[in-house]
């Protein structure tokens, strides 16, 4: 069932996902060379805390941890460790947050200190085709036009999509209906109607789009090795523009990216 939420229940979602945008804004204050990855994880949980939330990803299915951090061929789910972050890793950070009964879901993929070129222009064509997504998160339109738009922007510049990780609903649960995949054809796909929160997040990898699991059985990476990219921000669909719920202004303060 896809839920149709009120502006009351939006309002409550869009909190979560301002908290969540500010968790990932405090933990970017601390990305850098030698740090680990749990200290990011213990600092996220802290501030999740102290400002009225509980970690949405903490024992979700038994996972481990606050944030997901996946480090450079990882694509999502990457479970915190005494990993030490080197210059020229690639972060992806995802996290979620529970407050007043609703869930806030945001990730960024962050550079550390200098990445190289083929890297940065990853990570930017990636969260373009966020943006390209969400242009078409409209009432009327269906999952598979935002599918279609992110695709398509991602493979004319050469990259590939994973298939088998998608976007979501958002409210009550952290994951809900419907599926919004980073692949699709225009005009198929479920109908957005206007009071649906949904997240859209392109995994996006620099070579091919097979992907496996870690032995962990969280971890997913690249099945040949190369980087991967993942950015996610919560929308409510509207008649016209989507609301964004979520957002990356606080961290791109944060490291010094204008939009």
């Amino acid at each position: 069932m896809i839920n149709i939420r009120t502006a009351e229940e939006i309002a409550l979602i869009r909190e979560s996902n301002i908290l969540v945008s500010k968790t990932l804004a405090e933990v970017a204050k601390k990305i850098e060379p030698g740090v680990e990855t749990k200290k990011l994880d213990a600092l996220a949980e802290q501030f999740i805390r102290d400002n009225g939330g509980i970690p949405g990803f903490l024992g979700y299915h038994g996972f481990p941890s606050t944030l997901c951090i996946s480090v450079n061929n990882q694509v999502v789910h990457g479970i915190p460790s005494n990993y030490k972050v080197k210059e020229g890793d690639v972060l992806s950070v995802d996290c979620g947050v529970l407050k007043n009964g609703y869930y806030g879901d945001s990730a960024y993929t962050f550079a550390v200190g200098e990445i190289t070129s083929a890297d940065k222009e990853l990570l930017r064509v990636t969260k373009e085709s966020l943006y390209k997504g969400i242009e078409m998160a409209r009432a009327g339109n269906r999952t598979g036009d935002i599918g279609f738009a992110v695709q398509s922007h991602c493979e004319n510049a050469g990259y590939s999509v994973v298939r088998e990780l998608v976007g979501h609903g958002l409210g009550k649960h952290l994951h809900e209906a419907p599926e919004v995949p980073n692949y699709g054809r225009r005009g198929k796909g479920i109908m957005l109607k206007e009071g649906m929160v949904i997240c859209i997040e392109p995994m996006i990898n620099m070579g091919r789009k097979e992907i496996v699991q870690e032995d962990d059985g969280w971890t997913i990476r690249t099945a040949d090795q190369k980087t991967s990219a993942h950015f996610e921000l919560a929308v409510a669909i509207q008649k016209g523009e989507a609301e964004i719920l979520s957002t990356f202004e606080y961290i791109e303060q944060v490291i010094g990216l204008n939009e």
